[in-house]
């Protein structure tokens, strides 16, 4: 063996784990943590525990890379028919189904660890539906045509969970937050499995996409005001003043922009409107943010 070889071997493996765990793509995680800090800033009424935050912000970038590594597993049958996925580490076989598996134990158990040593009971009882949600979705696909459904709870599980630790309960305006999430989840997945809709349907996968047919853009307009109604709902119940608003006139402006990037059922346009949704969570935070410093 060449003297270079073995760390050679090491770093593309390491890559490899790397592009599993989905390190070089911060979307989805960018999408968890924003509705978590809705909940951490609302239940402290301002800023939050310091370990909570840090907890929360460490596990939202943990159970986005489990969730990653259980749904690469349970897809990997299917990935190489899919034009966007067939070159991933599992499906390629550069990664090993067992490793993939090994991986979500032990960041489950890692996340797990910190819900043990920094938080709260409510919380620790909690986070065992958070690891339940986040193994279960990926194999929804298979049996229901509302696999984000199941997508949208487990990616708005750390509301309650985050809520619990600050607060200590978990009130009538964090069940507001998780269902808004819950909708807003199920738009912006839909507006992701646009991209991959003939693949999925060639190869007998399931999706809300695929169930809304022709009605697509018109069902996700429905969910993102339904998203803002109740935001502000939750506005009116927390007393929140007018940069929260703004936030969600924000949020507003940018999911009209989305439905303008989608209009035509493009590849390119659909997944650019999925990741548009970022900026839609953070303007809600933003509003919150400064409303509450100004407060």
């Amino acid at each position: 063996m060449l003297p270079n070889a073995a760390p050679v071997h090491i770093q593309a493996r390491l890559a490899d784990y790397a592009r599993l765990l989905r390190l070089h793509r911060p979307i989805g995680s960018l999408l968890l943590l924003w509705p978590t800090y809705w909940a951490l800033w609302l239940a402290a009424d301002g800023f939050p525990d310091i370990g909570n935050f840090i907890v929360f912000t460490l596990g939202v970038f943990l159970m986005r890379a489990a969730g990653c590594a259980i749904n690469d597993f349970a897809d990997r049958k299917v990935d190489r028919h899919v034009k966007r996925t067939k070159d991933r580490p599992l499906t390629s076989g550069r990664i090993e189904a067992w490793e993939a598996v090994a991986l979500f134990a032990g960041i489950c158990l890692l996340a797990f660890l910190m819900v043990v040593l920094f938080t709260n009971t409510l919380t620790l009882y909690l986070s065992f539906g958070g690891v339940i949600l986040a193994f279960i979705y990926p194999f929804m696909k298979r049996y229901t045509h509302l696999p984000q459904l199941f997508l949208g709870a487990a990616f708005s599980w750390a509301i309650p969970m985050a809520w619990a630790a600050e607060a200590g309960e978990v009130t009538r305006i964090a069940w507001l937050l998780f269902t808004a999430n819950v909708l807003w989840t199920v738009a912006y997945d839909t507006l992701y499995a646009m991209v991959d809709r003939d693949d999925d349907i060639r190869i007998g996968i399931k999706s809300t996409a695929i169930l809304f047919g022709e009605a697509d853009r018109a069902v996700i307009a429905v969910l993102q005001a339904l998203v803002v109604m109740i935001l502000i709902l939750v506005g009116q119940h927390a007393g929140l003043g007018v940069f929260f608003y703004l936030g969600l006139v924000a949020m507003a402006c940018l999911f009209v922009f989305q439905q303008h990037l989608a209009r035509y059922r493009e590849r390119d346009g659909c997944f650019k409107a999925f990741l548009n949704n970022n900026w839609a969570g953070f303007a809600v935070f933003a509003g919150l943010l400064v409303d509450l410093i100004i407060r």
